[in-house]
C-alpha cells in the first residue's frame, strides 16, 4: 500500500482501514501460529500498512488541534 493512496483517502476510511488491517493482522498471525501460512512476510508488510495509516492519522490530528 502506497503512502500517496493513503494521503488521498479520508479520515473515516483511514480509520475503516486501520481497524480492517488489524483484524487481518490477527488473522496471519494466528494462521502462523498454526502453520498454516505460506507467506509469512506478511506479517511484517501488515505491521508497516498499519503503521502508515497510524501515522497520517496522527498527523491529521496534529493539524486539526
Amino acid at each position: 500500500m502506497k503512502i500517496a493512496e493513503l494521503r488521498e483517502q479520508t479520515t473515516e476510511e483511514l480509520t475503516e482501514q486501520e481497524r480492517n488491517l488489524t483484524r487481518e493482522l490477527w488473522k496471519t498471525r494466528m494462521d502462523n501460529h498454526t502453520n498454516q501460512l505460506d507467506d509469512t512476510a506478511k506479517i511484517r508488510r501488515l505491521r508497516r500498512d498499519i503503521a502508515r495509516v497510524k501515522t497520517l492519522l496522527g498527523e491529521r490530528s496534529r493539524a486539526e488541534g
